[in-house]
């Protein structure tokens, strides 16, 4: 669920982004709804009765170091975004971006985050191919940026053949990146973290010692994202 280790490559992608200006206390979200709904990760910059963090109280110091990226609207993720539309300049913010710059350049102009969540691939299910080419041109601009890009995997499988996950965890392979497997967080629950639909998770708000919210995905969802903001901190030395 959570990577395992900080691999050399990444580090030195994190630092490069150091050099360049990148933010260390700042990360950006890239993708479709599973990254642009105010469920994910925005009630952490809200006061402290919107969530609870249960036993996982080692991660209150990971909501006060991002502080101000939790509740972020970036403008590379929203409702029907696929790797496509993050790299076209026609889906770009007109009031916020540049003349001819993507969402993908547009975002990391404006946050200069040292990290990048990037959830997409749902609404690409029938064109795997196009999905890894266009992920390879992200990847490898994000990591020209310094900026380390935190993939992660998908529960739904509308391609029928999990084709999706396995594009994403071979490039995390191939360029040494961390793998955030959200896929395997959600398998425990009912329904595999799905609602009837088979595409859309399972929602509860974030009360991470409430047992039958903990039975939902959007929970762990944000748990698990919060644990890999935990893992990097802790990989490049920068926990309190």
């Amino acid at each position: 669920m959570v990577p395992e280790r900080l691999s050399a490559r990444t580090l030195e992608i994190y630092e490069r982004g150091l050099e360049l200006g990148n933010n260390p206390q700042s990360f950006s979200k890239f993708g479709d709804n599973g990254a642009s709904t105010i469920w994910f990760l925005a009630h952490y910059d809200l006061r402290q009765e919107f969530y609870s963090l249960g036993t996982y109280t080692y991660l209150q110091s990971v909501i006060e170091i991002f502080a101000g990226s939790f509740g972020r609207v970036s403008v590379a993720a929203g409702s029907g975004f696929s790797t496509t539309t993050i790299l076209d300049p026609t889906y770009a913010d007109e009031a916020l971006c540049e003349a001819s710059e993507t969402p993908l350049d547009c975002e990391l102009r404006l946050n200069r985050p040292s990290i990048a969540f990037f959830s997409v691939g749902t609404n690409q299910a029938g064109s795997p191919e196009i999905f890894e080419t266009e992920l390879r041109i992200i990847l490898e601009r994000m990591m020209e940026r310094g900026v380390v890009p935190i993939l992660s995997s998908k529960v739904d499988n509308r391609e029928g053949d999990h084709s999706i996950n396995r594009i994403i965890a071979n490039l995390t392979y191939e360029f040494d990146l961390p793998l955030w497997n959200f896929w395997l967080a959600a398998q425990p629950l009912p329904n595999h973290g799905l609602q009837p639909d088979r595409e859309h998770l399972s929602w509860a708000s974030p009360y991470f010692d409430d047992p039958v919210r903990m039975e939902s995905a959007w929970p762990w969802r944000n748990l698990t994202a919060l644990q890999v903001l935990d893992f990097f901190l802790r990989g490049t030395g920068a926990e309190p």
